[in-house]
């Protein structure tokens, strides 16, 4: 998929995707607008890899979250866990898993021009959003912080020129229910301002028959607030924050098998204790269980909050300077039943863990851009992070020794303080009318340092918990990313480009609560090299439009979580793994043949391998050498229509159908048979009756042929095979509404 609408209209209706800014054409002229470079263009004039997804249209087919948007989107991928701290997002198969503070994501997520330095930060719902941009491949030269991978841009709502009031409520099948209101409208002449918020419950989809609740669901509120303030007409002011909350009781893995299959010899070793225990806690593991037991719920709280304060200054000539001011913190607490098991057993330990992250970020960022239409025109600017993270974790671990109950205790206080100064810009060099260069660059100095120090009741360690342990390190970096690239107009409607480019992330620590001596020393950065050549275009006065991108991207250095087991446990090893590789080819199609009829369609064909692992020293490895990278599946499609028949002049119904396919897809980089979730595909479909665009009533069912999978496979804590289980794992119908006026 390439350039247009990837989830394209998200379950098949083809609006477009506007950023709603002063500067932005209206939606009535058909084009799609991107800030991908921080300049208002249309898609299909920048050089980049962009999908685009209609905040609006994305809600009324209850897609409110990145996971959830995932699914429609064939370059996105996204890793579940029990805590927004284990849960990441992938692009074009590349991605980090990790809980410890000390790395960053591959994929940067942004919010109105703030860096959201955390993965956790972005993976609750996407309140007010107007549009979301996905940016794929490398992106550094413009995006802080050093985003190797791609950009997950997200652009909220800005105020309305005249007063509107707009309320959204759904229900659907299994207790989920969510309500919106949002305000937006003038206050003076030159003061405009928006307001919204959020609150939704769901009761979940698994059973904890230990507790007799049911679990995997969610509860979340929050406000989101903006006033622009333009005092004349060269100077704009926009004062931003929100509030979101969120607690869900997501379990620990719900088991799909007591036993595990070996790679690469596929010996299947069982394990008969714990099929005995599942089958006395009325657990039976298969690809669609939905029940666990365990001695209590698995909780997480987070809290996500934050301002920005955004200038942007017209200069004479037709400059522009922009700075953007941001303060943001995240406050998470998880307790969750580390043992995934409700009896205690000889060699089966039961364990409570509990959690905190205390982490707050300030970023500042100015850039000035040139004026458009001459021979050269540019953006430059300086960029600063300062973060800091402080983690408390402890675990409490029973396990029966010579038939008695033993408990052991560990605490663990760490903590990373992370620094990132940048000076970055890139310029386009018109050559001709037709033909343009690019070029681009950012300077990055990275500094991280980190402290640990874990107390534990046991000098040799047992099952969950090593024993105590301090340590304390710093590390810098002064690196680069580049970007270089040539664009060729082909006609008024049509352009191709090619573009190089370098991608850098940054050093690393593995700081997490069972952190050891090897882990002391710092992770060499991630880099990457990466080729694109695409083509996009649009036919019969833009009723049809789409694009095709191919290219490879190699990662030097490439930062993984290895499983490894200590004392029966599995445990994780952040190390550099080695080289990787992805490639591949990305199209679609957009096409409205008549004013009522809309269809899209788009491709991703993913090769990701690993070429070259470096094995950890002191473990069992062995190679996985052009074996796949997790959460790269090699096919990916989705496609949609809508058909809006008018009843009336101000009353329509619309028909809507979307579909979308995963071929078979390797959860674990140690590429164990177990943790590949087979082939599937999803189907939707709704109808609407749409009132003069003042109000729609819609009924959806999600996942009409009740196809079941898995979005996470992994071992679970002690032995067998645990899955995550997603919202639309079954059939459901739902209802949303929505008025403005």
């Amino acid at each position: 998929m390439y350039g247009w609408v990837a989830a394209g209209l998200l379950a098949g209706v083809a609006q477009p995707a506007l950023a709603q800014e002063a500067d932005a054409p209206s939606k009535d002229s058909g084009d799609i607008v991107v800030t991908a470079r921080f300049r208002n263009e249309n898609l299909q004039d920048v050089p980049i890899a962009v999908s685009v997804v209609n905040g609006d249209v994305a809600a009324s087919r209850n897609l409110n979250t990145l996971q959830d948007l995932s699914t429609v989107i064939p370059t996105v991928d996204f890793r579940n866990g029990q805590s927004n701290k284990d849960r990441t997002v992938f692009i074009r198969g590349v991605g980090t898993i990790t809980t410890s503070p000390g790395v960053e994501s591959s994929v940067s997520t942004v919010i109105d021009g703030v860096v959201l330095v955390r993965p956790g930060q972005a993976t609750l719902d996407l309140l007010d959003l107007d549009h979301l941009e996905v940016l794929r491949g490398p992106q550094g030269t413009l995006f802080g912080k050093n985003a190797s991978a791609g950009v997950i841009n997200l652009v909220t709502k800005a105020p309305s020129k005249v007063q509107t009031e707009t309320l959204e409520a759904g229900y659907y099948e299994g207790g989920e229910g969510r309500i919106k209101a949002s305000v937006s409208g003038p206050i003076t002449s030159t003061i405009g301002y928006a307001l919204s918020g959020l609150y939704a419950s769901y009761k979940g989809n698994v059973f904890n028959a230990g507790t007799g609740h049911k679990v995997n669901g969610y509860d979340r509120w929050g406000l989101r607030g903006k006033i622009v303030a333009r005092p004349n007409d060269d100077v704009t002011i926009t004062f931003a924050g929100d509030y979101l909350y969120n607690r869900d009781n997501t379990p620990q893995g719900v088991y799909v098998s007591s036993s595990r299959i070996a790679y690469p010899t596929g010996v299947v070793t069982p394990n008969a204790t714990l099929a005995g225990l599942l089958a006395q806690e009325g657990i039976t593991p298969s690809a669609n269980n939905k029940r666990v037991n365990t001695n209590f719920d698995s909780e997480v709280r987070d809290r996500n909050y934050g301002g920005s304060i955004t200038l942007d200054w017209r200069l004479g000539g037709g400059y522009t300077l922009t700075s953007i001011t941001a303060y943001r913190e995240w406050k998470n607490h998880q307790t969750p039943d580390w043992d995934t098991r409700a009896i205690l057993a000889t060699g089966f330990p039961q364990g409570r863990d509990d959690g905190t992250v205390d982490f707050d970020q300030f970023s500042q960022e100015i850039r000035l851009a040139s004026p458009q239409g001459g021979l050269v025109d540019y953006v430059v600017g300086a960029y600063l992070l300062a973060a800091d993270t402080y983690e408390r974790y402890q675990r409490s671990v029973t396990q029966l020794i010579g038939g008695a109950p033993v408990t052991n205790n560990g605490v663990a206080n760490y903590g990373i303080s992370a620094q990132n100064h940048a000076l970055f810009g890139e310029a386009n060099l018109h050559a001709t009318d037709a033909l343009t260069f690019i070029a681009g660059g950012r300077l990055i100095h990275d500094s991280l340092s980190y402290f640990h120090q874990r107390v534990s009741d046991t000098a040799t360690g047992v099952s969950g918990i090593r024993p105590s342990f301090a340590s304390s390190g710093k590390t810098d970096r002064v690196d680069y990313s580049a970007r270089a690239g040539v664009q060729y107009k082909l006609a008024s409607n049509a352009n191709t480009y090619f573009t190089f480019s370098r991608g850098y992330k940054g050093p690393a620590y593995n700081v997490f609560f069972n952190m050891q001596a090897f882990d002391t020393q710092p992770l060499a950065p991630e880099t990457s090299t990466s080729y694109e050549i695409g083509l996009k275009g649009s036919l019969f006065g833009g009723r049809v439009s789409g694009g095709i991108a191919a290219y490879v991207t190699n990662y030097d250095g490439y930062q993984a979580n290895f499983a490894d087991t200590y004392l029966g446990a599995i445990v994780t090893r952040l190390i550099n793994a080695g080289k990787v590789q992805t490639k591949g080819i990305e199209a679609d199609l957009n096409a409205r043949p008549t004013d009522r009829l809309t269809l899209n369609f788009a491709v991703a064909r993913t090769d990701a391998r690993i070429k070259h692992f470096n094995c950890p020293a002191a473990t069992t490895c062995t190679s996985i050498d052009n074996q796949p990278l997790p959460f790269a599946p090699d096919w990916k499609l989705s496609g949609g229509a809508a058909w809006k028949l008018p009843i009336t002049d101000g009353l329509a119904i619309e028909l809507q159908t979307d579909a979308s396919y995963k071929s078979r897809t390797q959860y674990a980089i140690t590429q164990t048979p177990d943790t590949i979730q087979p082939a599937y595909g999803i189907w939707n479909a709704s109808i609407a009756l749409i009132g003069d665009e003042h109000w729609e009533l819609r009924a959806l069912v999600k996942n009409i042929l009740d196809q079941h999978y898995a979005n996470t496979l992994a071992y679970g804590t002690t032995a067998g095979v645990v899955r995550y289980v997603p919202r639309d794992n079954d059939r459901y119908v739902g209802l949303n509404a929505r008025i403005r006026y």
